[in-house]
């Protein structure tokens, strides 16, 4: 960009924000509109370099760019004006900041004569995102009384501290004074920029950060192996890994300790991977007594992010292991039931390469026989007992992973959907990225966060979302005609809050009006108004028939699967009877 022909001290700074930013390797933008922020938007707008997504809900912007960053696992840029436009950026940023994922929020201001004056559209935005950024800072309105490498150096720190360790979430907040447009103020930039001279020259950022990259000391890697050697019977527990290659030593592990693996649904190794040590159906597995009893691991590696099933940490709690090794690349406490013995804060990946070598290859125990038996028998008691033509969400769980194709991405909404998939989910499938908000799981802007994801991954997704959060981020369907890649939108319509029916809330007695919450809602015409496709399929074969010909559109699809919530809860204790009757033989 010439810098030399921008219009005005505002258009400058933004100009070399932008500039800046695209040097550091961020080219995604999402951009809720608004007067304020105009400098900003019009200097991405006029940038060769980058990308935008332009969406009128800042709450929905926000999630957007969580669902991006999520997929591309690489910084973007979310946009917005002054106000509680910034209050609806919270959500996403709470999420950003548990899932540790890099958002660089620009935010417009009011300048300083503005504040706490009554000016309209102006709150106290400093530091309002609390502890949940990794760095904040108040930019003063652009002058020429402060240099122009002031501009490149907040820049150059806000990206590196959104990348280091841990990642997360930081937050610049810029005052503009008027004129926010780019008017011509027939100005001379020539002197002021001289100092910019040689960053003119090149490409690389202003201030070139080096992070850190620790590998495992000698000594620490014998006391890894020491400790794995004094487990007998182990299990390796996968939460969420972060790469193909963390995969890959979870299972080359497995393999050479000759332990079951237990994969959660977000570790990326249940679908497509049918590896005889990976135990799919382990929360299954632990509704059995008879199965427990015999299952008495002394020891657990856990690998990456904490995991979906409820059950497992009851297990846990109940057997007390004496060992419980966990290896997680952040400082940050993982520990909700105090189990940890021994954790490596470093990557999966560094922990795989320099332990695989040092460990011997160990015959497979008893353990593991036992485990793959019963895993198979669930299995086997789930493909009998969704044989009917009965549409469920548990069965509808299992038909997504079943049948969703290879190059196609699955994102899961909280709550109900992804407990559904990582307990009836199958292995038999294609191998498929997966996305799900799991820092604080809420319900909210799971579209938004979907539509984030199809665009970083540059692939197809379906999306499996409940009827509420549906509800919640309604006006996200909106960003899906934009979108270069369809999705499928398989919502479970039972009418209100199917989770409350699995707890003991279920016996109060306005049950109903407070927490089942029902609306009477269907989608279609949520769709037609959005211009999507619509099934409402009420057979098995009619979901398989409307999954596999939405899979093959190139428009995005609403698949409405409707459910009662009476119902699905006892299929899911018809289905544990069966698994726990199925157990006993084994």
């Amino acid at each position: 960009m010439n810098f030399l022909k921008s219009a005005n001290i505002n258009s400058l700074w933004a100009e070399l924000m932008v500039e800046e930013l695209v040097r550091n390797g961020v080219h995604y933008f999402c951009i809720s509109p608004g007067s304020r922020s105009s400098p900003l938007a019009c200097a991405i707008g006029s940038h060769a370099k980058t990308t935008s997504l332009i969406h009128f809900d800042e709450r929905g912007t926000a999630f957007h760019a969580l669902g991006y960053v999520s997929a591309k696992k690489k910084p973007c840029v979310l946009v917005c004006t002054s106000g509680t436009a910034v209050a609806n950026l919270f959500p996403a940023v709470i999420e950003a900041s548990k899932k540790k994922l890099p958002l660089i929020v620009l935010t417009a201001d009011r300048p300083p004569e503005l504040r706490c004056t009554g000016a309209m559209q102006t709150i106290d935005q400093v530091k309002i995102f609390g502890d949940y950024v990794r760095w904040q800072f108040d930019l003063p309105p652009p002058t020429r009384e402060i240099s122009p490498s002031f501009v490149l150096t907040t820049i150059d720190q806000a990206v590196a501290c959104a990348q280091s360790n841990p990642p997360g979430p930081v937050h610049l907040n810029t005052m503009f004074r008027e004129p926010l447009a780019p008017i011509k103020a027939n100005t001379d930039f020539s002197s002021y920029l001289k100092v910019l001279n040689d960053w003119g020259k090149r490409s690389s950022p202003f201030t070139q950060y080096i992070q850190p990259k620790t590998g495992l000391h000698v000594h620490d890697v014998k006391r890894l192996t020491d400790e794995i050697s004094e487990i007998k019977s182990g299990v390796i527990v996968a939460g969420k890994l972060s790469s193909l290659d963390e995969q890959e030593g979870a299972l080359k592990l497995a393999r050479k300790l000759n332990w079951p693996l237990f994969a959660d649904i977000a570790s990326g190794l249940r679908c497509g991977n049918p590896h005889k040590h990976i135990i799919p159906y382990y929360d299954q597995l632990l509704l059995s007594e008879h199965f427990t009893k015999k299952f008495k691991p002394d020891g657990i590696l856990h690998l990456g992010g904490r995991i979906t099933s409820k059950r497992f940490y009851d297990f846990i709690e109940r057997v007390r292991p004496r060992r419980y090794l966990m290896v997680i690349n952040h400082p940050l406490r993982n520990d909700p039931l105090h189990s940890v013995t021994l954790r490596v804060h470093n990557s999966v990946k560094v922990f795989c390469d320099a332990v695989l070598p040092r460990i011997p290859q160990r015959n497979r125990h008893p353990l593991l026989s036992f485990t793959i038996k019963a895993n198979q028998a669930v299995h086997q008691t789930m493909d009998k007992y969704f044989y009917s033509e009965a549409l469920s969400e548990p069965l509808t769980a299992r038909l997504i992973t079943r049948y969703i194709p290879k190059g196609h991405g699955l994102f899961l909404s909280n709550s109900m959907p992804i407990r559904e998939v990582d307990m009836y989910g199958t292995w038999d499938g294609a191998r498929i990225e997966i996305g799900a908000n799991r820092g604080a799981s809420g319900i909210d802007g799971i579209i938004a966060s979907t539509a984030g994801f199809v665009a970083g991954l540059r692939k197809p997704v379906t999306l499996y979302i409940g009827d509420l959060a549906f509800l919640y981020d309604l006006n996200s369907l909106a960003m899906l005609k934009n979108l270069a890649d369809p999705v499928v939108l398989v919502v479970a319509n039972n009418n209100g809050g199917g989770i409350f029916s699995f707890l003991p809330v279920v016996k109060y007695k306005d049950f109903e009006r407070y927490f089942g919450t029902p609306h009477g809602f269907e989608f279609r015409h949520a769709a037609e108004m959005f211009d999507l496709s619509y099934a409402c399929p009420t057979k098995k074969d009619e979901f398989i028939a409307a999954y596999q010909k939405a899979l093959k559109s190139r428009q995005s699809t609403v698949i409405e699967v409707k459910t009662d919530r009476a119902v699905n809860y006892q299929i899911h204790k018809d289905l544990q009877s069966k698994i726990i009757f199925a157990l006993k033989k084994i």
